[in-house]
């Protein structure tokens, strides 16, 4: 079993920058590729970022050119996600998840944190 607990969020104002933390606790089966996903109001949940067990390979969403970073310290245990230049529409709360496969998919992630609101005031 994985428990995952995300920090960081908050209100901040447009073109600030925000880290959010996850911190990993518990024993995996394998599911030890990261992701970040986000879900806005009426929106689905949509991927941000992922990375590998190593830290070596990471992926990101397209629409976010550049803007975010993922990171994870293995020990610490925790996956990072630096978010620089932010805008109003990048307000959502956001979830940390973990699975076995590389996938923008939600449905590839097994263990899923409570998430951690940011909000992002023009």
């Amino acid at each position: 079993q994985v428990q995952l607990l995300e920090s960081g969020g908050g209100l901040v104002q447009a073109g600030a920058s925000l880290r959010l933390s996850c911190a990993i606790s518990g024993r995996t089966s394998g599911e030890n590729r990261m992701g970040w996903f986000r879900q806005a109001p009426v929106k689905e949940r949509e991927f941000v970022a992922a990375i590998s067990w190593s830290g070596v390979s990471a992926n990101y969403a397209d629409s976010l050119s550049g803007r975010f970073t993922i990171s994870r310290d293995n020990a610490k245990n925790t996956v990072y996600l630096q978010m620089n230049s932010l805008t109003p529409e990048d307000t959502a709360v956001y979830y940390c998840a973990a699975g076995r496969y590389k996938s923008p998919s939600p449905a590839a992630y097994t263990y899923w944190g409570q998430g951690t609101q940011v909000t992002v005031s023009s």
